[in-house]
């Protein structure tokens, strides 16, 4: 596990994060710079999703900074981004959440796969975007503070978990294509977040599986 966290650390040294490129079945075909992988035809890559609950239920909604490439100003799940090569999902997830939302990784609390085999491909304005993106839950500890990078996410916004996935079903075109799919699936897991069982790591990309 420390050799996996130190090889996902050393792709995002200086400033610069690199994604892994996949396959169609997952595996991994190297590296390319995050800052050139995306364009009107985007090659296959690894991502994840999480969706992070407060203790009271309440969904957190990010909103991506208008500076952003891929989906400026869309308003989408808690935190998005790339394991870096031989990284782990959570580690992923714990370090994107404290470089987007200023949370620690003692700030976020049962952090658990629930949708291993996520996948999607969309555009906007002419940037593809093109993932095979596992999806994460976790929750805030009590008293977390969120407090965004203005570079990487414009606005945050709480919501009743249940209130959201109406809203998303029943105007898609207001959120981002991937969590408009995942919230489908997501609801197909049950009502409750708290329940929804953990996936099955038998069913992540190869290149996703430590």
């Amino acid at each position: 596990a420390d050799a996996a966290g130190a090889a996902g650390a050393a792709g995002v040294a200086h400033g610069r994060e690199v994604v892994v490129l996949l396959d169609d079945a997952g595996h991994s075909l190297g590296t390319v710079d995050k800052a050139i992988v995306h364009g009107v035809k985007t090659p296959l890559h690894l991502a994840f999703s999480a969706y992070l609950f407060a203790p009271d239920g309440r969904f957190l909604l990010s909103q991506r900074a208008a500076a952003k490439l891929t989906f400026p100003g869309v308003w989408t799940n808690s935190v998005c981004g790339h394991p870096g090569p031989g990284e782990g999902l959570e580690a992923a997830a714990r370090r994107r959440a404290r470089l987007e939302l200023g949370l620690p990784g003692e700030a976020i609390e049962g952090l658990r796969l629930v949708l291993p085999d996520f996948r999607y491909r969309a555009s906007m304005h002419g940037v593809e975007e093109h993932e095979m993106c596992p999806v994460l839950v976790g929750w805030l500890a009590l008293g977390a503070v969120v407090n965004p990078d203005p570079s990487e996410v414009g606005a945050v916004a709480f919501a009743d978990w249940t209130d959201h996935v109406c809203r998303v079903l029943t105007d898609p075109a207001a959120w981002s294509p991937w969590m408009v799919a995942q919230v489908r699936a997501l609801a197909d897991l049950g009502p409750d977040p708290r329940s929804w069982p953990v996936g099955d790591s038998a069913l992540l990309p190869p290149a996703a599986r430590f």
